[in-house]
C-alpha cells in the first residue's frame, strides 16, 4: 500500500507514461534507444562476457528470456518505474545497456546502472550515456537526485560514475552479492544543480 504524500510530487504521475520512451542523443553519434526484439542475440551474448557476469548476478539464459526482459522494460516504462536503453552509435548495434530504475516520482529519485560490451569499452560510451540520461532525467523530466552504486572492486564503473558527474558519497558494507561473494558497494549521486 502506498500512502499519500503530504507534499506535492516532484514529478506528477503520468509525466513519463504519456508518451513512448524517448531516444536520447549525446555528443558525437552516441544514441540511446529503447531495446528492439532484434537486439536479443546481442543482449544475450553480452552476458557471456566474464566482466559483465562478474558484476551482474541476474542474467538471461536464452533469447526468449531476453525478449521477456524487453517486454518487462516496456511495461516498466508504462508504469513509470524504470527505463532501459541500448547504448549505440547512430542507433545501430547495441553496445551496452543504460538503466534508470527504481523511479520514485514522489521524491524525484531514481537509480542508474550500466554495462558495456568488451569491444566498446574505454571509448567513453558508458560515461557519455550516463551523462545523457542524467541530463535528461534531472532536466527535462524533473528528477532531483540520481544514485548508483558499484562494488568497491569495480574500478572501471567508479571511473564512469565520476566522469559523468556522480559524486562519491560513501560505502555500504557487504551490500550486494556478486559471483565471488558479498561486496562492499560505493554509492555515488548526482543531484539537480551539480556541475
Amino acid at each position: 500500500m502506498r500512502f499519500p504524500l503530504s507534499t506535492p510530487p516532484a514529478i506528477p504521475a503520468g509525466t513519463l507514461a504519456v508518451g513512448p520512451q524517448p531516444t536520447l542523443t549525446a555528443g558525437g553519434d552516441l544514441v540511446l534507444r529503447p531495446w528492439r526484439a532484434s537486439d536479443a542475440a546481442a543482449f544475450l551474448a553480452a552476458y557471456q562476457d566474464p566482466e559483465i557476469r562478474r558484476w551482474h548476478t541476474r542474467r538471461p539464459a536464452s533469447e526468449e528470456q531476453v525478449r521477456e526482459w524487453f517486454e518487462f522494460y516496456r511495461r516498466a516504462w508504462r508504469q513509470e518505474a524504470a527505463a532501459s536503453w541500448a547504448m549505440t552509435y547512430g542507433g545501430g548495434d547495441a553496445l551496452g545497456r543504460m538503466v534508470l530504475g527504481g523511479m520514485d516520482l514522489g521524491d524525484g529519485v531514481a537509480v542508474c546502472a550500466y554495462w558495456v560490451v568488451p569491444a566498446a569499452r574505454g571509448a567513453g560510451l558508458a560515461s557519455g550515456s550516463l551523462r545523457a540520461v542524467s541530463d535528461w532525467a534531472l532536466g527535462e523530466v524533473g528528477f532531483h537526485r540520481l544514485e548508483l552504486d558499484h562494488s568497491t572492486r569495480n574500478l572501471a564503473s567508479c571511473r564512469v560514475a565520476v566522469k559523468a558527474g556522480f559524486r562519491p558519497e560513501g560505502i555500504r558494507r557487504c551490500a550486494a552479492v556478486h559471483a565471488d561473494g558479498r561486496h562492499d558497494m560505493e554509492v555515488h549521486a548526482r543531484v539537480r544543480g551539480d556541475d
